[in-house]
């Protein structure tokens, strides 16, 4: 019994030994092992690893990316404007052994150079420059942090401004100006919108013009072609029948009543002007006697048939 009694507490010590000489690492992380308090080289890596009992430790650090969070503070800017600021810092530790030993509080530490690096980077700077430069900003922090914590094992991936805050005045100020502003474009696109409108507009009136006075001109040029086709077509008519007549009158024997009628038609023509005389010639003289002597036969032969009638009454 007693010797039962023995290994069960021989068995419990080696199960405690083991659960203490046994680590298992982590893929994120690097084990940093102390024999009697004095470091061991090199850092264990992930996965399982022995050490001595009682005579050795192993801290653990974890080497994933990390944030500290900068609290607001107020900063003063060259203009002597008071602006609240604060950031964000993503670091991440690139060697286990000096995050350890060259730093008692990394984070701690981080925030404070943070801070007191804003109030410089801002306090260079103008308000309205501070308020536009966040990147400058970032870069400048992030620059100056990674140099100064380099000797602590640490790598300062970036920083990031999260918010500036002017003073509510400013603010205020600053939003006038920005409603004048939006004003003052909103007027210009306006103005410039009806100065495209008038140009447009002058430009339609102008083309209008161009194809009314086209139309007109094409209109004018149909109307005198068309006149002139018809001032054509009344020479050669003429010409026509001034050729009839002139061929009749030199075929040897030509129509006294032509002549007569030909003869007067001309002397209507000569009686449209403004002459107080008119001189007929011989040809248009004898045609007028001899349209008298027709017009008296007609004349005597009417009066003979009524005589005649007149001594043979009806029995």
């Amino acid at each position: 019994m007693n010797e039962f009694a023995i290994v069960v507490v021989l068995g419990f010590f080696l199960l405690i030994l083991a659960s203490k000489a046994l680590r298992i690492i982590r893929p994120y992380e690097k084990g940093v092992v102390e024999t009697l308090g004095k470091y061991s080289a090199p850092p264990r890596q992930p996965g399982l690893t022995f050490i001595i009992p009682f005579f050795q430790i192993i801290i653990k650090v974890d080497t994933r990316e990390q944030v500290i969070d900068v609290p607001p503070q107020e900063v003063i800017t060259r203009d002597n404007a008071a602006v609240t600021v604060d950031a964000v810092i993503y670091f991440r530790v690139t060697d286990p052994v000096r995050v350890i030993y060259n730093i008692v509080n990394f984070q701690y530490a981080a925030v404070k150079l943070a801070q007191t690096n804003l109030r410089n980077i801002v306090g260079e700077m103008e308000l309205d420059q501070t308020l536009s430069s966040r990147e400058k900003i970032n870069s400048q922090l992030r620059q100056t942090l990674d140099e100064a914590t380099d000797e602590w094992g640490v790598k300062v991936v970036r920083v990031e401004i999260q918010k500036i805050e002017p003073p509510t005045d400013i603010t205020n100020a600053m939003s006038k100006q920005m409603k004048a502003e939006r004003e003052k474009r909103a007027a210009i696109l306006e103005s410039e919108g009806f100065k495209q409108s008038a140009i447009l507009k002058a430009e339609g009136e102008r083309e209008s013009q161009i194809l009314r006075a086209e139309g007109e001109r094409q209109s004018a040029i149909v109307r005198a072609e068309g006149q002139a086709q018809a001032v054509r077509t009344l020479a050669e008519a003429e010409k026509f029948r001034i050729e009839t007549v002139f061929n009749a009158i030199h075929a040897g024997n030509p129509d006294p009543g032509l002549i007569a009628i030909r003869s007067l038609e001309a002397l209507e023509k000569v009686a449209d002007g403004k002459a107080t005389k008119i001189f007929l010639p011989t040809e248009a003289a004898a045609a007028l006697s001899s349209l008298g002597a027709i017009a008296e036969l007609f004349q005597s032969n009417g009066k003979g048939q009524s005589g005649h009638a007149q001594t043979h009454p009806k029995p």
